[in-house]
């Protein structure tokens, strides 16, 4: 009678033996928790801009990331954004800063004002402003890159059109920037 152990049989029990931990292991260990690194990947303003004068901020609202780099090169951040909530929200291509207010004010547009007539006629500075702590006026009327009390609204489609950050990012942001700081959202 033929001995049923063959040189295959033994090379492949030995395999199993050696992955039997990994697999015993896979089985216990908690599942890995999924982040989505891919938005925050470095992009270069030579793409959108042909010179760095007043400094650039790319608002991309696909990865829903704001870009900034300074007039000298010497100062590049990357901040997470809310975007908004549809395409006809959307306004795309090149602008730039025309204003910059320390505790903005709010007052809906008259498009906001259609949608929802219960809208406050303006809201002041403070905890209940939808326009956070500091305020980008852009050169599209009604446009802003703004800050927001809500923390849960960043990184989604949740604003009328404007961009937003966290408060703390758009202090920062603030500080970095200058009146005619060139904007692109793409």
């Amino acid at each position: 009678m033929k001995n049923p152990m063959t040189r295959r049989h033994l090379i492949t029990a030995g395999a199993a033996m050696l992955a039997t931990p990994a697999i015993l292991r896979a089985e216990t260990a908690p599942a890995p928790v999924r982040r989505n690194i891919s938005s925050f990947a470095t992009i270069d303003w030579r793409d959108h801009f042909d010179d760095l004068t007043h400094g650039a901020i790319v608002a991309d609202t696909k990865s829903r990331a704001l870009h900034f780099w300074s007039e000298d090169e010497s100062t590049y951040r990357l901040f997470p954004t809310s975007v908004p909530r549809s395409p006809e929200l959307t306004k795309l291509g090149y602008t730039r800063i025309v204003k910059k207010v320390d505790g903005p004010s709010w007052t809906p547009t008259p498009s906001m004002r259609e949608r929802d007539p219960s809208l406050p006629v303006t809201v002041p500075p403070g905890p209940d402003n939808p326009m956070g702590t500091h305020a980008l006026h852009l050169s599209w009327q009604y446009y802003r890159i703004h800050g927001t009390h809500d923390t849960r609204k960043i990184g989604r489609k949740s604003s009328d059109g404007c961009i937003g950050l966290y408060n703390e990012k758009i202090a920062e942001l603030f500080a970095l920037t200058e009146i005619g700081t060139q904007v692109r959202l793409i």
